[in-house]
């Protein structure tokens, strides 16, 4: 007698490609992505069609120009004073000393007192701000690194100012602590880029 050969159940594959596309979304929603945070700058307001264009002084003393050229060094003019070559490393210090004006330097920014809501009464420089300006062949690097020291800058103050104010420094309070937006209104942070132009220098 001859023995009929079984046949192997076929596996049903039809659902398969349905399968492996609830895997793909499953793991699409649950995986966490990092983040990287950009520098902060914010663009100023589109002017209103009917206002009035007003014109405004600005003094030598209150800007601090910073330029950087296609060979990636630095020249700074820090107020009324003489324009000079630096090394990024001594940006930060130089900025501080701009903004704070703690001595109260006739080549730096004015020094007013002001009323600020939730801080008091505080002695700031109101009208001072940061002209940065880079050549086209300034390297990506170097720009990044003199954003960074400008920005590590104003932390550095509004830190100083939240431990006095409260005990806890600025970079340790809750994004969505209010006393951060009463820092940032009383030391705002001033930085205008300018386009980049040829200044001279190739690499």
């Amino acid at each position: 007698m001859s023995k009929k050969k079984r046949k192997v159940p076929e596996i049903n594959s039809s659902s398969t490609a349905d399968i492996a596309f609830l895997l793909l979304i499953f793991f699409l929603v649950t995986t966490t992505m990092a983040v990287n945070k950009g520098l902060s700058r914010q663009l100023p307001p589109m002017p209103e069609e009917q206002k009035e264009k007003e014109d405004v002084k600005v003094h030598q003393r209150d800007i601090f120009v910073v330029l950087v050229n296609s060979n990636d060094q630095l020249m700074v003019t820090q107020g009324a004073n003489d324009p000079k070559y630096i090394h990024v490393n001594q940006l930060k210090a130089m900025t501080r000393d701009f903004v704070l004006n703690s001595s109260n330097d006739p080549k730096l920014p004015e020094r007013v007192e002001q009323e600020f809501e939730g801080y008091g009464r505080a002695v700031v420089t109101k009208n001072h701000l940061i002209s940065l300006q880079n050549d086209r062949g300034t390297s990506y690097a170097a720009y990044i690194q003199v954003q960074n020291e400008l920005s590590a800058a104003y932390d550095e103050i509004r830190d100083e100012a939240a431990k006095a104010k409260w005990g806890v420094s600025y970079e340790e309070m809750e994004d969505e602590d209010p006393r951060r937006k009463i820092i940032r209104q009383v030391y705002p942070q001033k930085i205008s880029e300018a386009e980049p132009k040829n200044y001279g220098g190739n690499k």
